[in-house]
């Protein structure tokens, strides 16, 4: 099956199931997805009744998406998410990418619990994405170009809106939510990194490392949905303190995290988005 069918295949499915139009998108990382359980009105739907759908096999992701309304904005929220190192291919797993712009989205969340590289960053804190390293090994836009979408060459200058993160700045600011600002650095996974790779991130200008948004980030630039990066910084990655790496601990953090997240989140919705 084509990946255009299966994106309009999908489309239909949702459809099928609800007249909602979303008009904003969120993608709810490890230990962050009881935000989705705040919308109001919710509409469910599991990614495994989605004939062709990826399913999330991640402890901590639920896998499904849940429509709903939240401070008056119509909204589609991904509670899991698909990673490369899941075995499938980065076109397959930001398919959901593409959904959501069928489904009418312009504005796109994007969340992760991610590895401290900056030893400034406590950790627990939020940081937002200002820029990526795709080291991954691969691009979601490998392939034939998707023309309804965007070009096949687009432009990667501003992938994490700039006036959106100037308005998140501000409004973070104004609501005293402590907020980071960082490059965030996709390795593939599912290994942490090792000390040196770490230490090759840090080189490189990375902020922090993590196993997911990169991808979803280019095809969201690609189709001309406005992006916001936030990542929670839930371990300092490896090399930098002197333990074990663990995704059980990766919850836990998220998990204590999450008043201040929610908070953000719901900055972005009432005064960035």
């Amino acid at each position: 099956m084509s990946m255009k069918i299966l994106i309009d295949d999908t489309v239909q499915y949702i459809q099928g199931k609800t007249d909602f139009k979303p008009e904003i998108g969120i993608v709810l990382g490890s230990g962050l997805g009881s935000f989705a359980d705040k919308l109001e009105n919710p509409v469910y739907i599991d990614y495994g009744d989605i004939p062709g759908f990826p399913v999330s096999t991640v402890q901590g992701h639920k896998g499904r998406f849940v429509l709903g309304e939240r401070l008056g904005r119509k909204i589609i929220a991904m509670q899991g998410r698909f990673h490369f190192y899941e075995g499938y291919d980065q076109d397959f797993l930001t398919m959901p990418i593409r959904v959501m712009k069928k489904l009418g989205v312009e504005k796109l969340l994007l969340t992760n619990a991610a590895g401290g590289v900056n030893t400034s960053f406590p950790v627990g804190s939020l940081m937002m994405i200002t820029d990526h390293i795709n080291y991954s090994g691969k691009n979601p836009l490998f392939g034939a170009n998707l023309d309804e979408f965007g070009p096949r060459f687009p432009d990667m200058g501003d992938v994490y809106t700039k006036d959106l993160r100037v308005k998140l700045k501000a409004a973070a600011n104004e609501a005293g939510i402590p907020l980071q600002e960082g490059v965030y650095m996709i390795y593939p996974g599912p290994s942490y990194e090792t000390p040196a790779e770490i230490r090759m991130a840090r080189t490189l200008g990375a902020d922090a490392v993590g196993m997911s948004t990169v991808p979803e980030a280019i095809v969201a630039r690609h189709a001309g949905i406005q992006v916001i990066g936030v990542s929670c910084i839930s371990n300092m990655a490896a090399g930098i303190l002197d333990e074990p790496l663990s995704h059980a601990d990766v919850v836990e953090v998220t998990a204590r995290a999450h008043n201040d997240f929610v908070a953000l989140l719901e900055v972005i919705l009432e005064k960035v988005f």
